[in-house]
């Protein structure tokens, strides 16, 4: 693996962090035990929301939250191009069909105006979504009171794909309130927000979707014997009563993330200074930067750019070449070989497809110093002043 002088992103770890951990290590539980809940708390406290649910990933969270909704065969979700595999692949794991919704140019999250059109026509033809996926990309939240509205006239669920936005806010609440969601989705992974390492969560207000997918998360078993359909046999007695699966978070993992938490305000202001400064610093270059939402405060998950005038290619090879380990946020999910033999194709979704021709991510982590970035600007500047 190729390690970078300046990454795109990395971790944050302290001395706090790890002696979090260590005391679960030396602790009666490593798997699932008190940290865990007390994880999910904190996060469920931070964003308003009624109930969260940890898993061993953001994609395990996408995948038990359709499961929850009663997505299945012949069933449809909609989502954006833009985003990564999970965001789709969550809808193929429960056997039913996916669409993508083309992206709005100035935020690359899933336009309103083209999911509006695209309701009125499936409508017509009776092939409307029962789940939409809406995706927070780089940490700016989507439009979600407009498609709130939608799902209302429509009658379609929504999950929001939070991955990038912990920390984030829309119309004054914090993503994840779930004030315009039947569910929302957080990712851990190291270089989001905040990090247990690997992880997810989703959060929602209904409590049956919560005890549904606590349920879900661990091989669908339950000691309610309300829901059972035979008597207790005993203290031990449990019954599986849905297929679940194995997607438990650890204690260890919990303790991290109780702990990282604690400092998500600083990751978020230090990622907004941060994408600040690039604005002046590349304000005069060839490149699009990224625009900001009136209503929403991203968590600056990414900064991305696109390259005006200039190879895109050549871009990227020059500042990986100099230790800068910028990166390119996404391939339209509909380009992939499994998609595309589903039936997709280039020129399906023409927003997402002209902006991932052109887009850049650049080094965007809290710890990411002034010179640092210094250095990543200069060399931008360097390559798109040569001739190409």
């Amino acid at each position: 693996m190729t390690t970078f002088r300046i990454p795109y992103g990395r971790q944050d770890i302290r001395d706090d962090d790890v002696d979090a951990v260590v005391e679960v290590l030396r602790s009666d539980w490593l798997t699932q035990g008190p940290a865990v809940p007390r994880f999910e708390a904190g996060v469920a406290g931070y964003c308003g929301a009624s109930h969260a649910v940890a898993v061993n990933s953001a994609t395990s969270a996408l995948h038990i939250a359709c499961v929850a909704l009663g997505l299945g065969p012949g069933d449809r979700l909609w989502t954006s191009p833009n985003t990564f595999l999970a965001s789709a692949n969550c809808a193929r794991y429960c056997g039913a069909d996916v669409d993508f919704v083309d992206i709005d140019p100035c935020t690359y999250n899933m336009s309103v105006d083209a999911l509006a059109r695209k309701l009125e026509e499936a409508e017509a033809i009776g092939a409307l979504p029962k789940i939409v996926v809406p995706v927070h990309f780089a940490g700016q939240s989507c439009d979600m009171r407009c498609i709130h509205d939608l799902a209302q006239e429509y009658g379609f669920h929504i999950i929001e794909d939070a991955s990038h936005a912990i920390g984030g806010r829309y119309l004054g609440n914090p993503v994840g309130s779930c004030v315009f969601s039947d569910i929302c989705i957080f990712s851990f992974h190291p270089v989001k927000i905040i990090t247990t390492a690997e992880g997810g969560m989703a959060l929602t207000n209904d409590t049956d979707i919560a005890t549904r997918m606590m349920r879900l998360r661990s091989h669908g078993i339950t000691r309610d014997p309300s829901l059972m359909d035979c008597a207790v046999e005993g203290p031990w007695f449990h019954q599986q009563i849905d297929l679940g699966f194995n997607y438990r978070m650890t204690d260890m993992q919990a303790a991290l993330g109780c702990s990282q938490l604690t400092r998500i305000d600083h990751y978020v202001s230090r990622r907004s200074n941060i994408a600040a400064r690039y604005q002046t610093l590349l304000s005069d270059l060839p490149l699009r930067l990224p625009a900001r939402s009136s209503d929403a405060t991203s968590a600056w998950h990414l900064y991305v750019v696109q390259i005006l005038g200039h190879d895109r290619r050549r871009v990227f090879e020059h500042l990986r070449s100099v230790g800068v380990g910028v990166n390119v946020h996404y391939i339209p999910v509909h380009t992939q070989s499994y998609y595309r033999r589903l039936g997709f194709r280039w020129g399906m979704y023409p927003e997402a497809e002209e902006y991932y021709r052109r887009t850049i991510s650049l080094p965007m982590f809290a710890t990411l110093s002034d010179p640092q970035q210094e250095f990543v600007a200069a060399e931008l500047r360097q390559v798109l002043d040569e001739r190409a």
